[in-house]
């Protein structure tokens, strides 16, 4: 079977590479992935996989042709474009699904990746500088990647054994995006600020600054009957609509 060579097509990162190292074959700024299979038709129903929410991570490790990418080292707005692309090459470009009890679709062709100002990057590194408007104390953040991303579900996991009332979604994020308080980067240290002294007023001025900064795919959409613009959801179903 060795005449038959499946079609790949490169993908533009939101990133443009440019918050990996240069050793990183991310830095390039594209990812090359490979058309979907049965193989990976066989990898969105592993009921194992959608159990412990890694179906989407097995799959896109599947599509990646460079084995030498380390998923993990993806950022969360790559990895959405990645998810695209990957949904247009498998199943067409067109997305139907259930918003506020209404039938919705959308051209996932016409989406852009959101315009970001380049000038806040240094070039290979994944760190940005903000100074709190409120407390005016400095910090140092990263955008998460799916290693990031992955600790903190696991720890979201551990606080319900403890506590299945417990809600920390937002503050445990917190504690992984913020990588230094004044210069300071020891985990404790930022863990107690989150905590005890990040004011509501500032936590929200950083995730609306975060979102300025951060490259991703622009995934929003106006649902029909509603006047106000939605997130266009990325699931097992944004796959496969029979998914269950």
């Amino acid at each position: 079977m060795s005449e038959f060579k499946l079609p790949t097509e490169q993908v533009e990162l939101p990133s443009k590479g440019l918050l990996y190292p240069e050793t990183n074959p991310l830095s390039s700024g594209t990812v090359e992935i490979k058309y979907m299979t049965a193989k990976e038709e066989d990898i969105l129903t592993n009921q194992s996989y959608i159990k412990k929410g890694i179906v989407l991570d097995k799959l896109l490790q599947s599509l990646i042709i460079d084995k030498k990418i380390n998923y993990k080292d993806i950022i969360v707005g790559d990895k959405n474009a990645l998810l695209i692309a990957s949904r247009i090459l498998g199943y067409g470009s067109t997305y139907e699904f259930e918003y506020n009890n209404e039938r919705q679709s959308v051209e996932l062709s016409t989406l852009e990746n959101k315009p970001f100002d380049e000038s806040y990057i240094t070039k290979g590194t994944n760190s940005f500088d903000y100074k709190l408007p409120k407390t005016e104390v400095n910090i140092s953040f990263k955008i998460l990647n799916g290693k990031d991303e992955n600790d903190i579900d696991r720890e979201l996991e551990g606080l319900k054994k403890i506590d299945r009332d417990a809600s920390p979604e937002m503050s445990t994020r917190l504690k992984y995006i913020i990588t230094a308080i004044e210069g300071n980067p020891d985990k404790k240290s930022i863990r107690e600020f989150v905590d005890n002294f990040l004011l509501a007023q500032d936590s929200r001025a950083l995730r609306n600054y975060i979102k300025l900064v951060q490259p991703d795919v622009d995934l929003t959409f106006f649902p029909i009957g509603n006047d106000n613009d939605a997130t266009i959801p990325i699931g097992l179903n944004f796959f496969w609509p029979d998914a269950k």
